[in-house]
C-alpha cells in the first residue's frame, strides 16, 4: 500500500464518463419503487437482493440489470434514480459526469420515452444548480436488439435532441459486432450527436477497431481487450483515442479473475488514454472512490497516477475547452 488513502481519493475532483444510471438502481431504492409503483419483483428482501449480485458473465448481469429496471415506471422514479446518483457523486467529489441511459429498456414495457428524459434531465438539471455537478447525457442504443428498434429510438428522441450529448452502445456484446448499427450511428451524426461504443469488454479487441473505423465513435467504452493485439495499442497511443475502463466490473464479470490482472495501469504507462468510472455501481460493488482505491490495494496505484487518470478523463469528456480548463484548475489546486 502507498501513500494513496480513501480520503485523499474521496476529496479528488473526479469525472465519470462511463455510468448507466438504471445499474446505479440500489437495492433500497428498487425495494421503495416496487413498492411505491405496485410492481413484484423476484426478490423478498434488501438482502436477497444483494445476495443475487453475483455474476459469472456480462448476460448473467444483464438478466438482473432488466429486472431491476421494471420498477422505474413515471418520470419520479428517473428523477429519484438520477437524482440518488448525484448524491453519491457529491459525496465522493465528482464534479462532471456523462451518463448513459437505454430508452428501449423502458419503451419496450410501455413507458414513454418522454417520461424516461423528463426525469433524468430534471435531476441533471438540479444537479448542476444545487450540487454543481455538471453533465452530458448519452443516449445507447440496445445492441442485442435489431437495429430497426435502434431507428425508432431515435426517432423517439428527435424532439429531445437538445439534451442528449452522444449516443452510445451497450448490453450483449458477444454475437453483437459495432457494425450491425452501422447506419443508425451514421444518422445520428447526421443529427449533430457524438457517438461512444461498448467494445472490447467481452468482444474481441477487433470491436474496437470497428467501432472507431465503422461508428467513428469519439470514445471507446471499456475497451480493455485492446491490450491482446499490439498494432491497436499503438494506434490507440497515437490517436489519443480514450478508453472508459470500469475496474470493479471487469473483475465483478470475470474479464479479468482479479483486479491484480487488471491492465489499466500497465495501458496508462504506455500512454494510452485510460480512465476510471464505475459503470453498474450498484452491481458492482462501488462508485467512483471505490474504483480508484481498488486500483490502490491491487496494483499499488500512486496519487500521480490518480491525477493522470482524472487528467484523461477531463481531456476526454464531451465540455467545452474552456469547461475542461476550469475541471484542470481544480485538479491542480487540489495536488
Amino acid at each position: 500500500m502507498n501513500n494513496t488513502n480513501m480520503s485523499w481519493l474521496n476529496g479528488l475532483p473526479k469525472v465519470e464518463l462511463h455510468l448507466h444510471l438504471e445499474g446505479s438502481l440500489e437495492p433500497e431504492l428498487m425495494f421503495s419503487l416496487a413498492k411505491r409503483n405496485r410492481v413484484g419483483i423476484p426478490f423478498d428482501s434488501i438482502q436477497a437482493v444483494k445476495e443475487a449480485y453475483q455474476f459469472n458473465n456480462l448476460q448473467d448481469f444483464l438478466d438482473i440489470y432488466y429486472q431491476g429496471a421494471n420498477v422505474l415506471l413515471v418520470e419520479q422514479d428517473f428523477y429519484d434514480l438520477t437524482w440518488a446518483y448525484l448524491l453519491k457523486c457529491k459525496e465522493q467529489n465528482v464534479i462532471h459526469v456523462e451518463p448513459f441511459f437505454d430508452p428501449q429498456t423502458h419503451t419496450e414495457r410501455g413507458v414513454a420515452f418522454k417520461t424516461v428524459i423528463n426525469g433524468i434531465t430534471r435531476a441533471l438539471d438540479d444537479g448542476a444548480s444545487k450540487l454543481a455537478i455538471s453533465s452530458e447525457l448519452i443516449l445507447c442504443f440496445l445492441r442485442h436488439l435489431p437495429q430497426s428498434s435502434a431507428f425508432s429510438t431515435l426517432e423517439q428522441a428527435m424532439p429531445f435532441l437538445d439534451q442528449i450529448k452522444a449516443v452510445g452502445l451497450d448490453s450483449s456484446e458477444l454475437g453483437n459486432p459495432p457494425e450491425k448499427f452501422s447506419e443508425v450511428f451514421s444518422r445520428a451524426r447526421e443529427l449533430g450527436l457524438l457517438t461512444v461504443a461498448h467494445a472490447g469488454e467481452e468482444g474481441p479487441a477487433e470491436f474496437i477497431a470497428t467501432a472507431i473505423d465503422d461508428l467513428q465513435v469519439s470514445r471507446i467504452d471499456h475497451g480493455v481487450n485492446a491490450f491482446h493485439d499490439e498494432a491497436l495499442l499503438q494506434r490507440l497511443i497515437t490517436t489519443q483515442m480514450p478508453l472508459t475502463v470500469c475496474p470493479l466490473s471487469n473483475t465483478k464479470l470475470k474479464v479479468f479473475d482479479n483486479m491484480a490482472e487488471h491492465t489499466i495501469l500497465k495501458m496508462l504507462e504506455r500512454g494510452v488514454c485510460v480512465t476510471v468510472n464505475s459503470d453498474d455501481p450498484a452491481y458492482f460493488g462501488g462508485y467512483m472512490t471505490e474504483n480508484f482505491m481498488a486500483l490502490v490495494e491491487a496494483l499499488d496505484l500512486s496519487q500521480q497516477q490518480a491525477l493522470r487518470l482524472v487528467e484523461n478523463s477531463i481531456n476526454a469528456s464531451f465540455v467545452s475547452a474552456q469547461a475542461k480548463s476550469k475541471m484542470m484548475e481544480k485538479l491542480q489546486t487540489y495536488q
